[in-house]
């Protein structure tokens, strides 16, 4: 029985019946992309039959925060205290002799447009992209595995270009490339929710090999195997395994690609990934993603940790939402019990500080629903004036995914105190209540609802 990867998730979406499937032909340029986005790349879509492949794919897998914590066995209430507890306790992974992904294994005449259904989504991209590969390398100096989604862009033959955005990642690099080596990375398709969060967990912040937060969100070690040709380990059970080095001195443009935001990113020349050997299941399953929604919705319960936990200390936090307008990362809504009347500007200017990307945040009452935008709306019309209750800081560093900060080079930063005074001696802010509300069963009145 499966336990690990993507056949257990799928398994898992069946009996939930959270898994559509599509056995229309579809065509993976531009077509799958379109359907995906009708569902707002949040249903899981398993696509049977793709024009000129025999390889079937999926997508819409992670772009629903409720799916993950399902797949996780988790909640809201207790997300942040799991995700915590798997950097501080991390857990050994396991090294098996052989596994599923080496039911295949190819070496000669790679071509991977013509090996993988492997899509274009946009109008204007430059080429057929990998959204939701995991890209696996190992730290020179520790050994230790990170792992991060990258985008790759199909260079023809068995060439992709990689976009390291990564601080760390790029230095590795860069360093190794200064010596005249290669960077060795592996890319990984059909991976598992456990595997997905553990990627979106910061190297550079906290330098722990992320198949041990793997082994401690899963509640049992990662099950991995050696790769074929370079020195890294890999799922298991995952469904297709690509094996290459970053090459040292060499460089191919890159983009435009349609990116988080929905614009188009930059066109620039990035590093290029030679792809040595592929490893996959039989009947493998490719592991796609509409750009970019379904890394950024776990990027953005990470983010939502470690702005938490940056804010707990100073004050009395609710709860913390990064946003899905914003991407995941350049908005977030804060909860907070307010003890005084300066807490929501120690708010406002500690969440600003935590790291460049974020933009706007806004500050509310525990009686208001951080994911519901018209409460938010309700909460800054109603408790707030521009002139006493704004932070504006001007000019800060942005991040380059967001095209008005691309318009100088930095950005604008807004907080919004949107709290209610605490000497509210007449209840003015006080919400009007129908008692027993909460506990109306509607049912009860439309039985066919």
């Amino acid at each position: 029985m499966e336990k690990q990867m993507l056949r257990a998730v799928l398994k898992r979406l069946r009996e939930k019946n959270l898994l559509l499937e599509c056995n229309k032909e579809v065509d993976k340029e531009y077509e799958m992309g379109a359907v995906l986005k009708h569902f707002n790349n949040k249903r899981p879509i398993l696509f049977n039959k793709i024009k000129n492949s025999q390889i079937s794919s999926i997508g819409g897998l992670y772009g629903d925060r409720e799916i993950i914590y399902n797949l996780l066995n988790i909640n809201h209430e207790n997300r942040i205290e799991k995700f915590m507890d798997a950097i501080v306790n991390p857990e050994p992974y396991k090294i098996l002799n052989n596994g599923p992904i080496k039911e295949n294994i190819i070496k000669r005449n790679i071509d991977l447009q013509k090996l993988l259904p492997i899509n274009k989504f946009q109008e204007k991209d430059s080429s057929n992209f990998i959204t939701a590969g995991v890209m696996v390398v190992k730290d020179p100096t520790t050994g230790k595995h990170f792992t991060s989604i990258r985008r790759l862009q199909v260079n023809g033959g068995n060439k992709l270009s990689a976009l390291i955005a990564s601080p760390k990642l790029t230095k590795d690099f860069l360093k190794l490339e200064k010596q005249g080596k290669p960077l060795e990375v592996a890319i990984v398709f059909g991976y598992d929710a456990e595997f997905l969060m553990a990627s979106q967990i910061s190297s550079a912040t906290y330098g722990i090999d992320k198949y041990e937060i793997d082994s401690r969100l899963r509640g049992e070690p990662l099950e991995l195997v050696k790769c074929e040709t370079i020195d890294l380990l890999v799922p298991a059970n995952a469904e297709i395994v690509l094996e290459g080095k970053i090459i040292p001195g060499k460089r191919e443009t890159e983009g435009p690609f349609g990116e988080l935001m929905g614009y188009y990113g930059h066109i620039a020349p990035h590093p290029i990934i030679e792809i040595d050997a592929v490893t996959h299941r039989n009947n493998p399953i490719y592991q796609t993603a509409f750009p970019c929604r379904e890394e950024h919705v776990s990027n953005g319960l990470i983010r939502e940790i470690e702005l938490y936990y940056h804010l707990k200390n100073q004050l009395d936090i609710v709860d913390v939402y990064v946003t899905e307008g914003g991407g995941y990362r350049f908005n977030a809504i804060i909860s907070i019990k307010k003890q005084k009347e300066g807490d929501a500007k120690t708010a406002i200017l500690a969440s600003l500080g935590l790291n460049k990307d974020l933009k706007q945040v806004v500050i509310v009452d525990e009686d208001v629903d951080i994911f519901d935008p018209q409460d938010i709306e309700w909460a800054i019309t109603t408790r707030s004036q521009a002139s006493l209750d704004y932070v504006i800081v001007q000019g800060a560093l942005g991040s380059s995914l967001e095209p008005s900060h691309d318009l100088r080079g930095i950005t604008d930063k807004v907080g919004i105190d949107a709290t209610k005074p605490l000497n509210d001696e007449k209840e003015k802010f006080s919400r009007a209540i129908i008692p027993g509300y909460d506990k109306i069963d509607i049912s009860k009145y439309f039985p066919n609802i």
